[in-house]
């Protein structure tokens, strides 16, 4: 009777311990992959220039390193930066002194960030699923809408995410080898343990775990301490679920955490020292730790320059960031029910009397459950998504309590089952901590691997039952059903917005089309997806017609393979669909680079400069936040002054004593316009009101571009050159 129930409760899939025969040779499927980064990611390194915000903030940091030496203490326009943890900015810093400053190597870091995941995601994924999951993987990672999005501009996420999935699996790694040789741990079944038993002494499980520390390290210096957050979060739910508790001596706690510490702690022990005394007498050690962390979960950092998405925008939108991929997430869903409504009947069968205790339980559940919706002030679609991440499992492992049995059958445990259960206990935690905090639409990043994986498994395992599996052929023809329906929709809106614009002339500056007074300060990355309008389809007709063209036939032909039952092909065809997409994308976002880059404003003043229509000593302003014109300073070289910019990553640094003369108010503004050196006032569209009020007619326009423009208080000294382009 154990066995039978055992059986009948075990929510692990079951994995074939055989490869498929329409698998890909591995050195085929990482020349595939190698070649698709290539395309996608390493021929977009050139262009566009820098954008402002955050992608030439974060170059301003490296490129300061890179000219100093100091790899303490960041800085931006010569101002302390300590919100940010350095090692982004270490390897930036070391690709412009390999490459120069420029985009390039602002930019290749993070490139070298996707691939290596990608091969990561097709390692790990080989080694427990199969070599053709493991090329879904690597195909997924590469062509997925988030993670081309989130790698435009220079973010840590990327390099976050590379660092704790090699933490989490060389856990697994030090775990498994180490319940390999130790005849009194859980030895896992045959199967895809049989497959991947040749490789399991890659490393010793010493190494394994040394390394699962100092990757560790290495993601707290990318991004904070989040990263431990993630890593021991999942880790000790993992452990308890498991029973590999017992094996806990195989992780090296002791002299791993020396090494995590020998390798984390020396930076932050010297930015708090080097960084004390600043605003309200605050050094590093609170603004990094308690303002960056603490109070940004929150929602209560200083200053409140950031936002946080709606709940049913934040779950929906992943989505779009897995896209073409999430349309198969319910293959993935689907052994979750099966086990649930298993263990249901079960429990039904068993229960035949008033359980009170269980009654009692699930009262206190439901009330600790709305204690925790408004205290932390959760909107209804976060909290319905919490109380099923928490009351679901939490019903599954009662009932498997009350049916005898332990919380998973150790005999399932293969490497296979294993990697499912460490991944979707990673991605959950990620997605419910990031659900409940502050949040951007990139913040989520670090768990696209451990979800790609999952659904590319899933995938897999669906295609190999395809025949005999009602329910996972109905889900892919529905998926394949969606994409082109999809694809359809998008190939009409844009052949009717080419249609629309066919006879409007082509305009260069995309921006001058969608420059308007009144767009508001954006908080979300994506926001500037709002600005298009029909008439900026005359600018985009290249790209507009290619995604068109490849959304109109790539979703049929993948269907016509899978039909054909030509699974192998059909899942390449639509990577190979998004590939192409994501190259008409890039060639859009060249295009809206005047738009979201000032790098024509840097050109235009040394122009100037070079020509003598303006003489080099002359004093470069921006008018607002440096986040405006961020590029400018990057691509000068050299430090400007802000007029009433004293605000948002530039307000803590400001009160250092060292901080330099930067910040002026309009009445300073004023006072020193039209005296001394030149001026050169760089004034982004949001804030053209606002300078046209304070200067009037006082100053001479150099350049308008997107609607930013560079004003200027004198006569240049060659006047046939003012409308130089």
């Amino acid at each position: 009777m154990t066995n039978q129930t055992n059986q009948t409760l075990s929510a692990a899939p079951a994995y074939s311990s055989m490869q498929p025969a329409d698998a890909p040779r591995r050195s085929i499927a990482v020349v595939i992959l190698l070649g698709l980064w290539l395309v996608i990611f390493f021929a977009a390194l050139f262009a566009p220039p820098l954008l402002d915000d955050a992608d030439a903030t974060h170059a301003n940091a490296a490129r300061h390193i890179a000219l100093t030496g100091d790899f303490v203490t960041l800085h931006v326009n010569g101002i302390r930066y300590l919100e940010k943890a350095p090692l982004p900015y270490w390897l930036d810093a070391a690709s412009f002194r390999i490459f120069g400053f420029n985009t390039f190597a602002a930019h290749f870091p993070e490139a070298i960030g996707v691939l290596l995941l990608a091969l990561l995601g097709f390692y790990w994924a080989s080694r427990a699923f199969g070599n053709r999951t493991g090329f879904y993987s690597g195909l997924a990672i590469l062509t997925s809408i988030g993670v081309f999005l989130f790698t435009r501009i220079y973010i840590p996420e990327v390099l976050l995410t590379l660092f704790l999935s090699i933490s989490l699996y060389c856990m697994l790694r030090a775990l498994e080898a180490d319940s390999a040789t130790n005849p009194g741990a859980p030895r896992p079944a045959s199967g895809t343990w049989a497959f991947v038993r040749s490789a399991n002494r890659t490393f010793s499980p010493a190494t394994y775990a040394y390394i699962m520390w100092a990757s560790l390290a290495l993601a707290v210096l990318t991004k904070g301490l989040v990263a431990i957050v993630f890593l021991l979060g999942t880790a000790i739910v993992y452990l308890a679920l498991t029973g590999e508790y017992k094996n806990w001596r195989a992780l090296k706690p002791l002299t791993g955490t020396i090494l995590f510490l020998a390798i984390a702690a020396p930076w932050h022990i010297l930015a708090g020292l080097r960084n004390t005394n600043g605003m309200n007498g605050h050094g590093f050690f609170w603004f990094y730790f308690v303002n960056e962390h603490f109070l940004r979960f929150l929602g209560k950092r200083f200053p409140k320059d950031y936002n946080k998405l709606p709940g049913y925008l934040f779950w929906s939108l992943h989505i779009v960031w897995l896209f073409p991929w999430s349309l198969f997430a319910p293959l993935a869903a689907l052994p979750i029910f099966r086990a649930l409504r298993r263990s249901r009947d079960l429990d039904k069968k068993r229960r035949r009397s008033f359980n009170i205790a269980g009654t009692i339980s699930d009262l206190l559940l439901i009330v600790v459950a709305l204690v925790i919706q408004q205290k932390l002030h959760l909107e209804y679609v976060e909290f319905l998504v919490l109380a099923f991440a928490f009351v679901l499992p939490f019903q599954y492992l009662r009932r498997r309590h009350r049916a005898g049995l332990p919380l998973l059958d150790p005999a399932s445990q293969t490497f296979a089952h294993r990697t499912t259960l460490l991944l979707s206990l990673y991605a959950a935690l990620v997605l419910l901590f990031f659900s409940v905090s502050t949040n951007q639409e990139y913040y989520t990043f670090p768990a696209y691997l451990a979800l790609l994986v999952l659904l590319a498994a899933s995938l897999s395992r669906a295609e190999d039952t395809f025949d005999t599996d009602a329910s996972s052929r109905l889900w892919i023809i529905l998926a394949h059903l969606a994409f082109m329906l999809i694809g359809f929709a998008v190939a009409a809106t844009l052949a009717y917005g080419l249609w629309s614009s066919r006879h409007l002339a082509f305009i260069p500056d995309i921006g001058d089309v969608l420059a308007h007074r009144d767009v508001g300060n954006y908080t979300l990355s994506m926001s500037h997806f709002f600005d298009l309008t029909d008439a900026s389809f005359a600018a985009l007709r290249l790209p507009a017609g290619l995604a068109a063209i490849t959304f109109c036939f790539g979703p049929s032909i993948a269907w016509m393979l899978r039909a054909k039952k030509r699974h192998l092909a059909a899942t390449t065809a639509l990577a190979l669909t998004s590939t192409v997409f994501l190259i008409a994308a890039h060639i859009a976002f060249v295009r809206f680079a005047p738009m979201l880059s000032s790098k024509k404003v840097a050109d235009k003043i040394q122009t100037l400069e070079a020509t003598g229509a303006i003489s080099r000593d002359n004093t470069v302003l921006l008018y607002g936040d440096q986040a405006y014109g961020s590029s400018i300073p990057f691509y000068l070289g050299r430090q400007v002054d802000l007029v009433e910019g004293r605000s948002t990553s530039m307000l803590f640094g400001s009160y250092f004593p060292d901080a330099p003369h930067i910040f002026l108010s309009n009445a300073d503004l004023l006072k020193i316009w039209g005296t001394g050196d030149r001026k050169l006032l760089f004034v982004p569209l949001e804030k053209r009101d606002i300078v046209d009020q304070l200067l009037g007619n006082n100053k001479i326009l150099l350049q308008e571009t997107s609607g930013k423009a560079l004003y200027t208080d004198r006569p240049l000294n060659q006047p046939s050159l003012q409308n130089h382009p």
